[in-house]
């Protein structure tokens, strides 16, 4: 049975949450108790666990959470899904990757399932109300279509690449008022309802909005400076909290892990970093096992004294990375590659148990839940 055994927990987790400002505060001052008490349970954990998580795709909510408690008996502590985007034209199945929310299936068939957004997102809040009853941490995102289509794309509308709007395009996008804004306001107006529903249910988000943004693939990567990313990333942030009170939100400003490969480059973090006054955890995604030092080291010292976790995952850590990058608050494989775990020397299901088995490691079953307060068991 794990435990912190310090001396401030009891009172902490039980009150922290109070009427007056909790003891690790959101960047929201309006933030629900439930949000605060979730962030300070993170905090706790900071540096001594890690919680593991598992994202599930919206148009089969329970696939690769099954996956997991297959392989290793255990659930992820951490529930993870997207309000994703309805793929258009020939070209669908170049974009399983993500889940669109009009696909049977993430990966295999990418056979149309007939199914309204507005029934996929309803079932998303349904499923996510239960996962809460069990006690998970809930993170959502969002690939969304560029703003003008709304949550009717070709994947290429969010996978531009070289074709990403331009600065006079981002200035209309990100100015109060213009069409192409009201459009955007129109866009956010379609998943807000939802949120609203979690909020009203006291449920906590991880919200991880415009993920990878230092990257060069989606239409909001690149832009990095005053007038770029982080405009639009304040812009939401006010959006979501000041005009529609989505006070149950965390702030997660999630990055892609720095590289250089030439054509697929994701930039230094601080060039687009929004700032601490709108951010409550910072996030990096790794993908290929590319786990350097730097990763982990870079983002806590831009962090500061805030928690940073990895927000996707391909491959899980090797134990060596994982031990000596000891302040990442939780990790979530994406999806399907909770089935391509192989390593020289372990096999897929050998490497998915090495982690989960982990003294460091926490997963539901050492987590619960009650009265609205997450604790250790």
């Amino acid at each position: 049975m794990k435990r912190l055994i310090i001396a401030w927990t009891t009172a902490l987790l039980l009150y922290g949450c109070s009427p007056e400002r909790p003891v690790v505060a959101p960047v929201n001052p309006e933030a629900s108790p439930e949000a605060c008490q979730l962030l300070e349970f993170l905090h706790l954990l900071r540096g001594k666990y890690t919680l593991a998580g598992q994202h599930n795709f919206i148009s089969d909510l329970s696939r690769y959470d099954s996956v997991v408690y297959a392989i290793t008996g255990k659930r992820p502590a951490v529930w993870g899904s997207d309000f994703s985007f309805n793929a258009l034209g020939e070209n669908i199945a170049e974009y399983h990757h993500c889940g669109p929310m009009n696909l049977s299936s993430p990966w295999g068939e990418c056979l149309l399932n007939g199914r309204s957004t507005e029934e996929l997102r309803q079932n998303l809040v349904e499923e996510i109300k239960q996962r809460y009853a069990e006690g998970r941490i809930i993170t959502l995102m969002w690939h969304c279509c560029f703003p003008s289509e709304c949550n009717d794309c070709n994947g290429a509308s969010i996978w531009t690449w070289q074709n990403r709007p331009s600065d006079e395009v981002w200035a209309e996008l990100t100015t109060d008022g213009t069409p192409l804004n009201t459009l955007w306001k129109k866009q956010m107006d379609t998943v807000i309802p939802y949120l609203k529903q979690l909020r009203d249910a006291g449920i906590p988000i991880l919200w991880r909005p415009y993920h990878e943004m230092n990257g060069v693939w989606f239409w909001w990567c690149n832009k990095p400076g005053e007038n770029g990313f982080k405009k639009l990333w304040i812009m939401t942030y006010n959006y979501f909290t000041k005009e529609h009170g989505l006070n149950n939100l965390l702030w997660v400003w999630n990055t892609n892990a720095p590289r250089d490969k030439q054509g697929d480059e994701a930039g230094p973090y601080a060039d687009y970093y929004p700032g601490s006054d709108y951010v409550d955890i910072l996030a990096a995604d790794v993908y290929h096992r590319d786990y350097k030092q730097s990763h982990h080291d870079d983002l806590r010292a831009l962090a500061g004294d805030k928690l940073i976790a990895l927000g996707e995952v391909g491959q899980l850590p090797d134990p060596d990375s994982y031990h000596n990058q000891p302040d990442w608050s939780w990790f979530m494989v994406w999806g399907y590659f909770i089935n391509s775990q192989k390593t020289d020397s372990l096999t897929s299901e050998e490497a998915v148990r090495q982690i989960y088995n982990d003294p460091r490691t926490l997963t539901l079953d050492e987590i619960e839940l009650s009265d609205g307060k997450y604790r250790l068991r």
